[in-house]
């Protein structure tokens, strides 16, 4: 499996292929789903039992999450359903501080009884790690929010719609793939919906109901004379929306380059299904590219994983110091490197923003999972490193009197801690389309689409593919490519960044389950762009061995 589908699917394999799948979800499943297991008021009540447990013995700072998390998936292939599955999870985690350190505890036994036990062995565990604490935990300030909620603004409850509508929409799609030669197709459809709520000594009460949604297929078409094939995903986004996503309105459709149709802001499964086939079958009689240096046209679709890998991850303030390097990794952009204010992380058309707050982003949220009200911030600026992703107990590192608001869990049962925002390159500022960039290229490829890709631990020397390569000569689309991936590392490859298309070009892509950390969580996050131009970047082929 590439490593990017690993990526992507790894939250859908753990959380639904692994169980045992009915043909249909049981509509009364389905309807309990939907009612909530404890009003605002409850909820309060019990986490005012964490609090004032933990104050009597000792701790200076307590939170408290409870937490309903939903999941649906439908997956299909063919013309048959492969599964249907909705899962529910729901408990209370409690963190504390007591003699300067953090202790955590987590319970699905949701009582008053319940909740005082839990915070007893949250203040128990703080206490025994306190004995090897080299420094207190020292938080930076935030205010007290009283009792607040916020929802993600969505039109339909994807939960809501019956699964038969979910069920026929995705065989329709694989049918239009099929009729247009598809060797085989498989869609999906991954429904989220997070109810949590807040709870701090701080005086804040925060109550959050968060959606998001994810439909996709791969359409695979194989060349049985050569024995070779091809697959093609489809071009659709994970969002933090509701089931509107699926609309597929005419004005969300994007004309790009190649004769190819992208989509923003809703999607067309149907359509792009059918597209696939026919851009697959191409995909294989394409000629395979020459290695070499290249011009290269990066499309919102492909350029969203780029970011992630290359920015994204290399700026979270965790992985600066360190506290990665296990698992995940640790950054190039080490803290001497901010402190001169003059790295040049790239061209000085590269402006990066991270963001808690963007419409519609899988990011996007009113607080995050310490109580911090999110926001959005400077990270890259005209090129030069201006700062990082950082937490409550990490601000003060970096000279921040405020935490960025980006601390996030996967559950209830799981730890908090720091979590990529959004994170989005800004469009140009001078009005340009992807046709009159490529108008300018001699020798160039325009890529669309996510492929596989390697990355180092430092999140610096990488290569990355993608789906659809198009040739430039002289300006124009001469016809498609194949066995494409360049090679560079992160400072020379935005340092090549000469033009970004501006704002009417800018579209959201990302990914449902970005892991990290030890135990292991996913966190879903968006990562927008225009198409982009990088010059004289290094292309390999990758189907020849030698």
């Amino acid at each position: 499996m590439k490593r990017r589908d690993f990526m992507q699917l790894a939250g859908m394999s753990a959380g639904a292929m692994m169980l045992p799948f009915s043909s249909f979800a049981n509509e009364v499943d389905v309807a309990h789903l939907l009612n909530p297991l404890l009003d605002v008021a409850q909820k309060k009540q019990l986490a005012d039992v964490a609090l004032n447990t933990a104050k009597s013995l000792g701790a200076t700072y307590t939170d408290v999450r409870i937490g309903r998390y939903l999941n649906q998936f439908v997956i299909t292939r063919e013309k048959k359903v492969q599964g249907v599955q909705n899962t529910e999870s729901f408990g209370a985690g409690i963190r504390v501080i007591v003699n300067g350190t953090w202790g955590f505890a987590a319970s699905n036994n949701v009582t008053a009884d319940g909740i005082k036990k839990t915070t007893e062995r949250a203040v128990a565990i703080a206490k025994a790690n306190s004995k090897f604490q080299k420094e207190p935990v020292k938080l930076a300030p935030t205010p007290s929010y009283g009792e607040v909620s916020w929802k993600t603004p969505i039109v339909k409850n994807g939960f809501e719609v019956p699964i038969k509508d979910k069920v026929d929409l995705l065989l329709n799609a694989n049918a239009k793939a099929l009729e247009k030669g598809a060797s085989f197709v498989n869609s999906r459809m991954f429904l989220v919906n997070e109810q949590k709520y807040f709870a701090s000594s701080e005086g804040s009460y925060i109550d959050q109901d968060v959606h998001r949604t994810w439909p996709g297929f791969t359409v695979s078409m194989i060349d049985r004379a050569s024995g070779s094939f091809k697959n093609r995903d489809a071009f659709s986004s994970p969002v933090g929306m509701g089931y509107e996503y699926l609309d597929g309105k005419a004005e969300d459709k994007v004309a790009g380059p190649g004769g190819i149709t992208l989509y923003n802001k809703s999607y067309d499964i149907v359509e792009d299904a059918t597209f696939a086939a026919e851009q697959a079958k191409q995909m294989i009689a394409a000629k395979s590219v020459e290695p070499g240096k290249y011009d290269l046209v990066l499309e919102p679709s492909h350029m969203w994983l780029t970011i992630h890998e290359s920015v994204g991850h290399p700026t979270e303030l965790d992985r600066v110091l360190g506290y990665e390097a296990n698992f995940a990794g640790t950054s190039f952009l080490t803290l001497d490197k901010w402190q001169t204010k003059k790295f040049n992380f790239g061209s000085d058309k590269v402006n990066f923003v991270a963001d808690k707050t963007q419409v519609g982003s899988l990011g996007a949220v009113g607080y995050d999972d310490e109580g911090v009200k999110c926001k959005s911030w400077d990270l890259i600026k005209n090129g030069v490193l201006v700062n990082y992703q950082a937490i409550r107990d990490q601000a003060a590192i970096i000279g921040e009197k405020e935490s960025h608001g980006c601390c996030y869990s996967q559950s209830w049962s799981d730890v908090q801690f720091q979590r990529m925002a959004n994170v989005s390159l800004q469009p140009g500022k001078e009005r340009l389309t992807p046709e009159q960039m490529i108008s300018g290229i001699d020798k160039g490829i325009y890529i669309v689409k996510d492929g596989s890709f390697s990355i180092d631990q430092q999140r610096y020397n990488f290569q990355f593919g993608g789906v659809l390569f198009f040739e430039i000569k002289g300006g124009k689309i001469v016809g498609m490519l194949k066995d494409v991936a360049y090679q560079a590392n992160s400072q020379e490859f935005w340092n090549s960044c000469v033009q970004v298309c501006d704002e009417r070009d800018y579209r959201l892509n990302g990914a449902f389950n970005d892991g990290k950390g030890q135990p292991s969580q996913s966190n879903a996050v968006s990562h927008g762009s225009a198409t982009a131009r990088f010059n004289g970047v290094n292309v390999i082929n990758t189907a020849r061995t030698i």
